[in-house]
């Protein structure tokens, strides 16, 4: 075999590898260190709020990793805590969660039915209700869990180590995966697609009003999810029976709304960008991978994608009874429990995902390779200047 001869190269592109070798060199060098992560958001990422503020959530939740309920709307664990296992730190303790909680490494603000916006009715109304901690208050408790957990460590004592290092907030990084409940306000309203899209920009800027605050109290590096493919829901499917499907069997229009709203999120980030000029932000386009694991379920070895893994009746597996819940059928109580491999699905309950598709998200967005800037996960510190 004949070896090209560095000889008989263009000097031009001899200087091109170099610097290309050695741009390459410094990225690798420049690896993120984050001691820490706050995270910000909804069901998608709660690790406990929701089970510790306002309803618990029982088995068969959390069957899979746990094997127990973990305050989590899966059978196991959430792209945040593979997010948080892959930076080297634990699992993140929910910030209303008083029973062995553990702040060091970060907390959790997101709670489970949570919008950007207020909502126009809030849980306990068992119909169309949705969480009292909108972003709003997320973000007002993070204001507030920085003086108190530095106060704790001041004093000393059982509780002082159990809180984050006041150096932490500045090398943190911050996730956002907030929104698909917003849309679900105008859908749950009987909204037309028209009205739900015109009140996405306000929407939008509520979301960048809370990163602004983030910077403002010290956050520097952001991981923004944009929202997921909310006509691919089996409750979506299962509320609107006859509504255009495209290919897939996906809601059409209603897929078409999560993907105005993550155009206007994208849009909204190329501004902060400007406006915080010290933050680096990162935009990840989690839809383009969970549409993935319903069009080309079968890559992943995925079967039923828009079918609910733990539910009850239906095309979808989805009914008036909630995972967890008893049905009574025929003077017989029958436990709506999960489906024989939950590992084999992609929707765990109607509305979330399971373990194993949590797992495939995971790996394909911390690649970099669906992220505005193209960098991995732990270059999320860098900004693309």
């Amino acid at each position: 075999m004949e070896f090209l001869s560095t000889a008989k190269l263009p000097f031009s592109f001899l200087l091109l590898c170099i610097a290309t070798s050695s741009l390459n060199q410094v990225f690798a060098a420049e690896v993120c260190k984050f001691p820490a992560i706050f995270n910000f958001g909804a069901s998608s990422s709660d690790t406990g709020n929701f089970d510790a503020s306002l309803f618990e959530i029982k088995s068969p939740y959390g069957e899979t990793y746990f094997h127990r309920p973990a305050g989590r709307g899966s059978d196991g664990r959430l792209v945040i805590d593979f997010l948080a296992q892959s930076l080297g730190l634990p699992y993140l303790s929910a910030y209303l969660n008083s029973l062995e909680a553990n702040f060091t490494h970060g907390a959790n603000f997101a709670e489970a039915a949570a919008t950007i916006l207020p909502p126009p009715t809030v849980l306990p109304v068992h119909v169309g209700g949705f969480s009292p901690f909108y972003l709003d208050i997320q973000t007002s408790h993070f204001q507030r869990f920085i003086p108190r957990t530095q106060f704790i460590r001041q004093q000393g004592g059982v509780f002082a180590s159990l809180m984050p290092k006041n150096e932490y907030f500045g090398k943190a990084l911050y996730t956002f995966d907030i929104g698909q409940n917003d849309i679900s306000v105008g859908v749950t309203a009987n909204q037309t697609v028209e009205q739900i899209n015109a009140s996405i920009p306000n929407i939008i800027k509520g979301l960048s009003k809370n990163i602004k605050n983030i910077y403002n109290l010290g956050g520097r590096s952001f991981w923004i999810h944009n929202t997921g493919p909310y006509g691919c829901l089996p409750r979506t499917l299962t509320d609107f029976p006859s509504i255009e499907k495209d290919a897939w069997g996906c809601a059409k229009s209603y897929n078409e709304l999560s993907q105005n709203f993550n155009h206007k999120l994208k849009e909204a980030i190329v501004q902060l960008r400007k406006e915080l000029p010290l933050a680096a932000i990162t935009y990840v386009d989690v839809y383009s991978v969970k549409y993935s694991l319903i069009s080309d379920a079968k890559k992943y070895r995925f079967e039923k994608p828009l079918v609910a893994c733990c539910g009850y009746g239906g095309d979808y597996n989805f009914g008036s009874v909630p995972c967890g819940g008893t049905v009574t059928e025929n003077g017989t109580d029958i436990f709506v429990g999960s489906c024989e491999k939950p590992s084999t699905r992609v929707n765990w309950d109607g509305i979330h995902y399971t373990e194993a598709a949590n797992k495939v998200i995971f790996d394909q967005i911390s690649s970099g390779a669906f992220s505005d800037p193209p960098f991995p996960l732990n270059n999320a510190c860098l900004r693309n200047d």
